[in-house]
């Protein structure tokens, strides 16, 4: 029985016949008129009935909160289980306006808080996200012990504020008090949200040095700590070394190689994870999901959601939208338009990882289709969203459209950052708007950074503008001198025009001044193998195979109408030299690989670590038509589909 419900069943009396009040849903109560503080509230008790179960302790009222108002009137007698009830109530909830309202009730009354009670108090405007309120309670507290300083420190930990729970430590020790190990567990959290380690690995020598390093609580946030600054040997260290492991420790370790984007690792921890017999919640299929996102595996990703659905896990919100994602990033955009159909409840990220897909995968109209239902079901659209629908707009080339949502920014109260800024620039330069670029650029209310004028300079290198290209590169050079991107953009730029000097003395800068190329690659990933291939790859065991299954495609290409573009070959090479170095390409190679070792109706999946080039995206339409099989191609920008003969991009890339 609550304390308000065993003052108000002292307060009715025994003769009244009332049952125990422990089962008792609610009553009628009329006290005397005298006894209400005003006209309000005495219509309130004479008209309505009286909630005294936990449940309704929070129910508000036109003041406040209605339990309050009785106190107030003298209905209900208080005392100090009543405020901690509340308190408890308030915590749980996670109800700030309430908690506010209680604890200044509270401060009016004639109760003085103790050290329990005002422990209490900061945990509870802790645990509701009041960090200032907490702060206030906490400084005016005459005596604290050790859990006070946990709770205060735990609160900013849980909150985004790390650098005020570091901050608290030295002034817990300075006070003469011993962390236990949830202060120090709550610190590794603090510590795993800073840029660098060291600071986490002083924590950790102090925690060892209280001897509470083989907490299973503190191990857990150690390997969390560890597994967020991508140290994942170590945190699988600290995980071998728990004496007990639980499913939070497990989530940590898996959680730090999907951050990592090592789905290797976290598949196998999660392998063992059900081989110890532990179940796996949403946080451990979020974080799989989330790793096979990273590198678009969608084998991977199709196991791992068989594993969800037989669990009979329910598929929440917060699940669903990592699940969509995955599907989207992996080439799936069918099977995560499928998820998001099945969602129940579409919060704000279940339709921006939408809008994301439809941006990855070239659906420009479709982005847009789904921005409009996304506002008429009463969704509110946030930055994110916009710079999903302008990033669709701009790989689809609907400038009207683009330009359309890039101002109604405005009238949602939302100004545009230099992410929208530079979509904005890219889909005016794709569109061959490349004075209207610049100006914008000019015209930024915000500093253009380099990839903002990256942005005006691939548009440049698109529309062979030599001169307005070159002065991109310049301002990008000086933002981001050792990006490799823009110097390449400008050599290919160069290589298109034929200014061959130019191109050698690009390259002579990027060699004084360390900045390399990264190799491009392809990779395509056959019965949970990934096979990894380079421009002139002779290096894998079938590579005789693969150079005769080329030879057959190249044969069948040719009949369709294919003819090599040599211009893709930015070198300084004869015809013949260039035509051979394009059949060389790391794709066709992973491509050949694919129609070897796959089934003839499934689709192919390729991945490059660049952009994909043009004359092989030409030979892939003819491809997918000659050999009847869809070829899905994702590049460092967008995905292409190939099918019967033609791309999803409409060639507008």
């Amino acid at each position: 029985m609550s304390g308000a419900a065993r003052r108000l069943h002292s307060r009715l009396g025994s003769a009244t016949g009332i049952p125990p009040i422990s089962t008792l849903v609610c009553c009628r109560f009329s006290p005397p008129a005298t006894e209400v503080a005003d006209a309000s509230l005495k219509e309130e008790v004479d008209s309505s009935s009286l909630i005294v179960q936990d449940r309704d302790l929070l129910r508000r009222s036109a003041k406040g909160l209605r339990i309050l108002d009785l106190i107030d009137g003298g209905a209900v007698v208080p005392d100090l289980s009543t405020y901690s009830d509340l308190v408890r109530l308030c915590t749980h909830s996670k109800r700030l306006d309430e908690a506010r309202l209680v604890h200044a009730h509270f401060l009016r009354s004639n109760f003085a808080p103790d050290l329990f009670f005002g422990n209490s108090i900061v945990n509870m405007f802790c645990k509701c996200g009041g960090m200032d309120d907490a702060r206030r309670v906490f400084d005016a507290m005459p005596l604290r012990d050790m859990v006070t300083w946990t709770a205060l420190i735990t609160g900013y930990a849980q909150n985004d504020g790390p650098e005020k729970a570091i901050a608290l430590f030295p002034k817990m020790l300075s006070a003469g008090l011993k962390p236990n190990q949830f202060t120090c567990a709550s610190l590794l959290k603090a510590a795993g949200a800073f840029p660098e380690n060291v600071l986490g690995r002083l924590i950790h020598a102090f925690c060892i040095k209280c001897g509470c390093d083989s907490s299973v609580y503190v191990g857990s946030s150690l390997l969390d700590m560890y597994a967020r600054h991508g140290i994942t040997e170590e945190a699988r260290m600290v995980f071998e070394s728990l004496p007990s492991k639980n499913e939070v420790s497990w989530n940590a370790l898996i959680a730090g190689f999907a951050r990592k984007g090592d789905p290797e690792g976290a598949l196998e921890s999660f392998r063992e994870m059900q081989r110890v017999d532990l179940e796996a919640s949403h946080y451990t299929y979020s974080s799989m999901f989330s790793a096979c996102a990273r590198i678009g595996s969608l084998e991977q990703g199709k196991w791992v959601h068989a594993h969800l659905v037989k669990s009979g896990c329910k598929l929440t919100a917060f699940l669903g939208n990592t699940l969509l994602d995955m599907y989207a990033k992996s080439g799936s955009i069918d099977d995560a338009k499928k998820i998001f159909e099945r969602l129940q409840r579409r919060d704000v990220v279940s339709w921006n990882s939408m809008l994301a897909g439809c941006a990855q995968h070239g659906l420009g109209r479709e982005a847009v289709c789904r921005l409009e239902d996304m506002i008429r079901n009463g969704i509110r659209p946030n930055e994110i969203t916009f710079l999903c629908v302008l990033t669709a707009c701009s790989r689809s080339g609907l400038l009207n459209e683009g330009q359309h949502y890039f101002r109604l920014m405005e009238e949602y109260g939302i100004t545009p950052q230099v992410e929208h800024y530079a979509t904005m620039v890219d889909l005016l330069g794709r569109a061959g708007l490349l004075e209207r670029a610049e100006c914008l650029i000019r015209e930024m209310p915000i500093a253009p950074t380099a990839a903002v004028w990256g942005a005006l300079l691939g548009a440049c290198r698109m529309h062979r503008n030599v001169e307005l290209g070159k002065y991109a590169a310049e301002r990008t050079f000086e933002l981001d001198p050792h990006d490799p991107g823009p110097h390449m953009l400008l050599c290919n730029l160069y290589a298109s025009t034929g200014r061959w000097d130019d191109v050698a003395n690009v390259r002579k800068k990027m060699k004084e001044f360390g900045v390399k190329k990264e190799p491009a690659c392809s990779w395509v990933e056959v019965e949970n193998s990934v096979h990894v291939f380079v421009a002139d790859d002779d290096s894998h065991p079938q590579r005789e195979e693969i150079h005769r299954m080329w030879e057959e495609v190249n044969e069948k290409v040719k009949e369709l109408g294919y003819v090599p573009n040599a211009d893709h070959v930015l070198l300084f090479m004869d015809e013949q030299e260039r035509e051979i170095k394009l059949q060389n390409h790391s794709e066709r190679i992973a491509l050949a690989f694919a129609l070897l070792n796959t089934p003839p109706s499934a689709p192919i999946h390729i991945k490059k670590n660049i952009r994909v080039c043009g004359d092989c995206h030409s030979a892939f339409k003819l491809v997918s038509k000659a050999v009847n099989r869809e070829i899905v191609v994702r590049d460092t920008n967008r995905f292409h589909h190939f099918s019967h003969g033609t791309c999803s991009c409409g060639d507008y890339w």
